[in-house]
């Protein structure tokens, strides 16, 4: 389908509406608009760790440049679940795109890569550390009310499960991008203190134990 936009502004929602795909007009708070702003929300933040990765990419060493595909791959999926959004069941048209399982699954094989050079967590991280760290929690965060939207969506006009099941996925993806991102520049990963403290009670509750059995075993 041919894009051609030559005038911006067209003054059709000045009074509180919009057009869908296929000439619909609905209000501009509906669901489907919420699902679909949300969406372009997190593309815009996606943008920004993608323009500041050229201040990294040296440090990020031979992995820089698949990095920075995967930015620009998931951009455009984005990009391509927002039009899906943007497009009710009675305007779907032939040879539409739709999201496939293997959007999904590629983040998967992506994330399953990233998590070989990490290690385990001992608590929840805290956004921050370095500047990709904390822009890509506030992308994984913005995922999450995305995700939200279209299940409240989906609630009143079912959507495409693959879409459904690729933005919970890039959630997954952009949690584990800003750990693979810290690791990688060598940055501090903010930790959640209260979870470090419960974890070493319960280490020293479990050696205590430990050491118990051990003594009443001795006799």
């Amino acid at each position: 389908m041919a894009i051609r936009l030559n005038r911006i502004y067209t003054r059709g929602g000045d009074k509180g509406e919009t057009s869908l795909v296929g000439g619909v007009r609905v209000p501009k708070d509906s669901p489907r608009l919420e699902a679909y702003g949300t969406v372009d929300e997190l593309n815009c933040v996606v943008g920004i760790v993608r323009t500041l990765l050229a201040r990294h990419r040296r440090r990020l060493g031979e992995a820089g440049p698949a990095y920075a595909a995967i930015l620009q791959r998931v951009q455009n999926e984005l990009f391509d679940v927002g039009s899906e959004l943007a497009t009710p069941p009675q305007a779907e048209y032939a040879g539409m795109h739709r999201m496939g399982a293997e959007q999904a699954q590629r983040l998967e094989v992506e994330m399953d890569r990233m998590q070989q050079e990490l290690t385990p967590l001992n608590s929840f991280t805290l956004p921050g550390g370095g500047e990709l760290n904390a822009f890509l929690h506030q992308a994984r965060a913005v995922c999450r009310r995305a995700e939200r939207l279209c299940w409240a969506l989906n609630r009143r006009e079912p959507l495409n499960p693959h879409l459904l099941a690729y933005v919970n996925r890039l959630g997954d993806h952009l949690f584990v991008q800003s750990r693979w991102v810290a690791k990688r520049l060598g940055e501090e990963e903010f930790l959640w203190e209260r979870g470090l403290q419960i974890d070493r009670r319960k280490a020293l509750l479990a050696r205590r134990r430990a050491e118990r059995a051990g003594k009443e075993q001795d006799g």
